[in-house]
């Protein structure tokens, strides 16, 4: 009967789950294509196409954040549909206890924490790098371009010190749009500004195209092309720019190595790697915390202060979460305590409260 009975229950949360997903992919869809078609609507190279397009990449990465919040609803509408029409009554009556039933929310919660991270974050990924590439030729052919908070680049070679900025970044680093290459002298006096349209990195070079150079009381002249020798490589490049956001969950230990091997400080990219670890047992955390506001059986309906602490707890939760991994990203705790502490004790105080309410 207990097998029987978990099946049930795991059937409903899955279907809840499938509902509220479309739901939310519905509304964020319409409210980043209004958001995201008013923003571009100037440029020329705007198409209500493109941006059908645009918004579609977009929808995985606004999608995995919600994905916490998902859980919480979904825990909490499933128990007070099961309550309402007395099913958790019955298997109580039944003596099948609180941790039995509900073990399928929680199965199913483990379910989704582990698709997210698995299959939506990898999508995430490529659709923040597909998309970054769209805007980014859209604000060239209306010869504008957006400043985005990049790191600077410093290489030096003898004499050759020189200092690399871009408003854009397309693939991996290793193509810089609107470039600024700002060269130094010994003294660490500027002696030359390069500003290029691209700089595209190469083999031992940087090659530039459409270059402004200026020279401290010279005439500024304008190039085609130049060439700007490095040390750079490839791979230290993109691990120096690369946004954790932007790699996938697969590739993220990968990147974390080779980042050490550079001497690349790798908070960032590890707090989002025990982020995506632990997202699992952060939905498991959400559907303990539903459990808790939504167990108490009410007929008609269930105490709206409840039902609100639910909510604000689940939000606090998820703030908390977003402001510990915030400073495991920029080093000031260690990236695995950052990611764990919050999830860890939200799942010891969702078990805690249970076991207080239903077995004393």
């Amino acid at each position: 009967m207990i097998w029987t009975l978990g099946i049930y229950f795991f059937r409903r949360y899955m279907m809840t789950t499938l509902w509220f997903f479309l739901g939310v992919i519905s509304i964020t869809y319409l409210i980043d294509f209004t958001e995201t078609s008013g923003r571009y609507d100037n440029l020329p190279g705007y198409s209500v196409t493109g941006v059908l397009y645009l918004t579609a990449l977009r929808l995985p990465l606004i999608l995995q954040q919600t994905v916490p919040f998902i859980g919480l609803f979904v825990g909490m509408a499933t128990l007070i549909a099961l309550n309402r029409k007395s099913e958790l009554v019955v298997a109580r009556a039944a003596g099948i206890s609180v941790w039995q039933f509900m073990a399928p929310f929680l199965i199913g919660a483990t379910l989704i924490g582990l698709t997210t991270t698995l299959v939506i974050n990898p999508l995430a990924a490529w659709g923040e790098r597909q998309g970054t590439e769209i805007e980014t030729k859209w604000r060239e052919t209306a010869g504008s371009a957006k400043p985005a908070p990049i790191p600077w680049l410093r290489q030096s070679s003898g004499d050759n010190d020189v200092a690399l900025g871009a408003r854009s970044v397309l693939e991996d680093g290793t193509l810089l749009v609107d470039a600024v290459l700002l060269h130094f002298d010994q003294d660490g006096r500027i002696v030359l500004r390069q500003d290029a349209r691209t700089a595209t990195l190469k083999d031992g070079y940087w090659m530039l195209t459409d270059v402004l150079e200026t020279r401290p009381g010279e005439i500024q002249t304008r190039l085609a092309e130049a060439r700007v020798a490095t040390n750079l490589n490839e791979e230290f490049v993109q691990q120096r720019l690369a946004r954790p956001e932007s790699v996938a969950f697969y590739d993220l230990f990968q990147k974390i190595e080779v980042a050490r091997s550079f001497g690349i400080a790798p908070h960032a990219l590890e707090t989002q790697f025990h982020s995506l670890l632990s997202l699992p047992f952060l939905m498991i955390a959400m559907t303990l915390i539903a459990a808790t506001v939504s167990l108490k059986f009410s007929r008609i309906n269930q105490s709206r202060t409840v039902i609100l602490g639910g909510i604000l707890s689940g939000f606090v939760l998820y703030v908390v979460s977003v402001l510990v991994r915030a400073f495991g990203s920029s080093g000031v705790m260690p990236p695995y305590v950052a990611a764990w502490v919050p999830v860890v004790v939200a799942m010891a105080l969702g078990a805690t409260i249970l076991l207080h309410k239903e077995d004393g």
